[in-house]
């Protein structure tokens, strides 16, 4: 009986360990090994990695994922701070198994058998910033992260939150076609922030709860190239001209709002963290086999001439199943669609040409 306590106790000391030094347990610097440590929750679930888990997004992303009844392995990376996020999370009574990974000599252990990676990494807007202004410093962040998916696992399904995300998906669908790994199904920009703002202002109008209102939104996630097709809205609902340039204008501009009010000292993180979070388990649910998810994701796509564009996409088991038409567009989207081409392709353009140095 000692002997199976003495056991247990040995147990839960290399758990412990695991979860707040994994690069010891790693590195043999520590006589807990992993060997010993459990590698699922107490219920089965996802692998998923969060790279950028120490910032302004990806810390209560990352709670929100340690929420998610279908993720057993949490992996957080970060260049700096994961221990601390890492320790704070795992108090929190959820069945998932949260491990933090530190410094570009981690990143690669953090994305072994990684079943979904989640990428909020980057330097956040600040005010008189443009999404175009990120792109020297987030394009080489993507570029690196995605390398090591390629290399690390390869199968996963990758969300791309960096902005902008108009030119890190292209860079990022370049990395893995130059890996050989690449899987149009299996790649997506995560749009869902202007979904979300959509569903949210539209409500207000409408004086809906939030709850029961469906926007989709095509195009991009920047600016002009942001377009909701309120002409599609769940329940239908009509607007005047005045309701739909009210609302087109603030959802295109929901970012900038929340740069301004936050004068200077961030760009949009609670929000960005709770559309993240919710894509991310529609894209769990699918991947587990629930059948008729569809949400909005900018995508390697043919709807368009355009290489990429956000648009309603069914998800399944293998990330996406099916691209959906647009649908009928009135006059005004079908401007707003012409307008907002010139500069999508100049984003995307610039991501290609970025990947290609």
């Amino acid at each position: 009986m000692a002997m199976e306590t003495q056991d247990r106790y040995h147990r839960r000391l290399a758990t412990l360990s695991a979860h707040l030094q994994p690069s010891s347990t790693q590195q043999g610097g520590s006589a807990l090994q992993m060997g010993i440590c459990r590698a699922k929750g107490s219920s089965p679930g996802f692998k998923v990695a969060l790279l950028g888990a120490s910032g302004g997004i990806g810390q209560p992303l990352a709670l929100l994922l340690k929420m998610n009844p279908h993720i057993s392995v949490l992996h957080l990376y970060d260049v700096v701070n994961t221990p601390g996020v890492t320790a704070d999370l795992s108090h929190t009574d959820t069945s998932a198994v949260v491990r933090g990974f530190v410094g570009k000599d981690q990143l690669e252990p953090a994305l072994v058998g990684m079943e979904l990676v989640i990428i909020p990494a980057g330097v956040p807007r600040k005010p008189g910033m443009t999404r175009d202004d990120l792109f020297n410093i987030n394009a080489g962040i993507v570029r690196t992260l995605c390398e090591g998916v390629a290399k690390c696992c390869p199968k996963a399904v990758v969300h791309v939150i960096s902005n902008p995300v108009n030119s890190t998906v292209p860079i990022a669908a370049e990395v893995f076609k130059k890996a050989g790994t690449y899987d149009p199904r299996r790649l997506m920009g995560v749009t869902t922030l202007d979904v979300v703002r959509a569903n949210t202002f539209v409500a207000e109008v409408l004086g809906l709860d939030p709850a029961i209102v469906k926007v989709p939104v095509i195009g991009g996630h920047a600016g002009i190239t942001i377009l909701p097709i309120l002409s599609q809205v769940t329940p239908p609902s009509s607007f005047t001209k005045d309701e739909v340039e009210y609302l087109t204008n603030r959802i295109q501009n929901g970012g900038t709002e929340v740069v301004e009010a936050k004068a200077g000292a961030g760009s949009a993180t609670l929000s960005m963290a709770f559309a993240a979070a919710k894509f991310a388990d529609a894209t769990l649910r699918a991947l587990k086999g629930e059948a008729g998810i569809v949400e909005c994701a900018f995508v390697a796509s043919q709807v368009t001439e355009l290489p990429f564009f956000a648009s309603k996409v069914l998800l399944g088991r293998n990330g996406i199943d099916e691209i959906l038409p647009l649908g009928p567009l009135n006059e005004y989207e079908r401007e707003g669609l012409i307008k907002l081409k010139g500069e999508l392709k100049a984003s995307i353009d610039k991501g290609l040409a970025f990947a290609a140095k």
